[in-house]
């Protein structure tokens, strides 16, 4: 791997340069990856109502933004590209919100 904005994988080899660098050291910025996992909580805890989906998502997609303009390419996210990530997020907060919305519209 030589892109320092790719995320390394867990399964690095011992005797690898990566390995012996340690998971002290800083590979580039930093992964939001709790907040696709709490979108996707939150996903799961819709019969609660789509409000915590909205707050959620919409966090996750200023974490994962920022992450990205800071040189991220790719999540620990199971989606791996922070573009898909970004879509995944989008796409939820905006479902979420017609939810919210739907009702007041009838």
């Amino acid at each position: 791997m030589n892109d320092p904005r790719q995320v390394p994988s867990p399964h690095v080899a011992a005797g690898s340069p990566t390995a012996a660098r340690g998971p002290d050291v800083a590979a580039g910025p930093p992964d939001p990856l709790r907040l696709c996992v709490f979108s996707t909580v939150a996903l799961l805890g819709w019969l609660l109502g789509p409000w915590a989906l909205v707050v959620f998502a919409s966090v996750a997609v200023v974490g994962y933004a920022r992450a990205r303009r800071a040189g991220l390419l790719r999540s620990r996210c199971k989606l791996g590209d922070t573009r898909l990530v970004l879509a995944y997020l989008v796409v939820l907060a905006g479902v979420a919100a017609a939810a919210i919305i739907v009702p007041f519209v009838r």
